[in-house]
C-alpha cells in the first residue's frame, strides 16, 4: 500500500529525503524513491533534494514488485584494494573504469561495484565516493564506508590535507624544474563538454609540479593537486604548452603508443578519520604507462 502523509507547518525547509527517512527505514531508500519517480508531492515528481514548504500532500509508493531486477548482463567494475578497513577503502582503479553513473554511463561504474562495501554522502548512486578520477585516469582514490567517515574525509579534502599526487608525461619541457599553475577552470566558452582557463564561469584551480625525469622529447612530471576540478591536470597542462601525452581531448592521442592520457594517481596520503594514523599509499606506474614511457626514453 502506499504511503501517504501530510507535511506538517513546522517542517517547512526541510529536505524530502530527510523527512521520509523514518518511514522508510533510511535515507538511502528515500532517495532511491524519489529519484525513481515514486514519490510524488501534491501529485508532482519531484528532485531528491527538495525542500518542503509544508502543507502538501506527499505519496509514496514503497510497493517492492516496482524494485527493478539487478541486469544479469551488466558489466562489473574490475579494481584493486590497496587499503581497507572497517572504515574506509582506497581503491586502486584501472584505466577505462568510471567512477559513478553518469550521462552515457549507467552501467558497470566502481561505485556499483562497491555496492555493499561503501557508504556515506547524499547521492546514494555514489555511495561513500569521496572525489574521483577520469574514466582514462588509473589510481588511487579514497571510498567511505560512513556518512560519519564520508564527512570527515571531505572535510580534510576541502581543508586541503589530503595529498594526491600524479605522474604525467607531457609533450615538451616546462622551463623550470618545478613550479605552480594558477589558472581559474570551468566549461569552456565554446565546447561545453570540455574545461578550460577560457571560461564564462571559472572556479579557482591551483596545480604543483615537479619535474620527475626528462626525455628527449617528452617529461615525466610529479604533480600535486591543490584544488580538485574537473580535468584540472590535463586542462593546466595544455594551458602552459605542455599537455599530457596521449589526451585525446587536450592534447594529442597516440603518442607513444597510448590509447589514453599518461595520467596516473601515484600517490594518496592522509590522515585516518577515525584512528587517526597516518595512511601514506602509492601506486605503480600499470604496465600500458610503462611501455609508453620506454618509448619516450627512445
Amino acid at each position: 500500500m502506499p504511503i501517504e502523509l501530510n507535511v506538517a507547518p513546522e517542517s517547512a525547509g526541510e529536505r524530502l529525503d530527510v523527512l521520509l527517512a523514518e518511514a522508510l527505514g533510511s535515507r538511502s531508500r528515500a532517495q532511491r524513491l524519489i529519484v525513481a519517480g515514486r514519490v510524488l508531492v501534491d501529485g508532482e515528481s519531484v528532485k531528491k533534494n527538495h525542500r518542503v514548504a509544508g502543507g502538501e500532500q506527499v505519496a509514496v509508493d514503497d510497493s517492492p514488485q516496482h524494485d527493478a531486477a539487478p541486469d544479469p548482463d551488466a558489466p562489473v567494475a574490475s579494481f584493486a584494494v590497496a587499503y581497507e578497513d572497517e572504515h574506509l577503502i582506497v581503491v586502486d582503479k584501472p584505466a577505462g573504469v568510471v567512477v559513478h553513473p553518469a550521462r552515457g554511463h549507467r552501467e558497470g561504474t566502481l561505485a556499483q561495484a562497491l555496492a555493499g562495501r561503501s557508504a556515506g554522502g547524499e547521492d546514494v548512486w555514489r555511495a561513500g565516493i569521496v572525489h574521483r578520477l577520469d574514466r582514462n585516469t588509473s589510481g588511487l582514490l579514497v571510498v567511505a564506508k560512513s556518512d560519519t567517515v564520508h564527512r570527515g574525509l571531505k572535510e580534510a579534502l576541502a581543508r586541503r590535507e589530503i595529498r594526491r599526487e600524479y605522474l604525467a608525461l607531457v609533450e615538451g619541457r616546462p622551463p623550470s624544474r618545478s613550479g605552480t599553475i594558477e589558472a581559474p577552470i570551468g566549461r569552456d566558452r565554446r565546447r561545453r563538454i570540455l574545461m578550460s582557463t577560457d571560461s564564462d564561469a571559472p572556479k579557482d584551480a591551483v596545480t604543483h609540479f615537479e619535474i620527475e625525469r626528462a626525455l628527449p622529447q617528452a617529461t615525466l612530471l610529479r604533480v600535486r593537486l591543490q584544488t580538485g576540478r574537473t580535468h584540472q591536470i590535463r586542462v593546466h597542462m595544455q594551458a602552459i604548452g605542455h599537455p599530457v601525452c596521449g589526451d585525446p581531448e587536450y592534447g594529442r592521442k597516440d603518442l607513444y603508443g597510448l590509447r589514453r592520457q599518461f595520467l596516473h594517481a601515484a600517490r594518496l596520503a592522509f590522515t585516518h578519520p577515525v584512528t587517526a594514523d597516518e595512511v601514506d599509499l602509492v601506486s605503480p606506474l600499470p604496465a600500458d604507462l610503462v611501455a609508453a614511457l620506454e618509448q619516450a626514453r627512445r
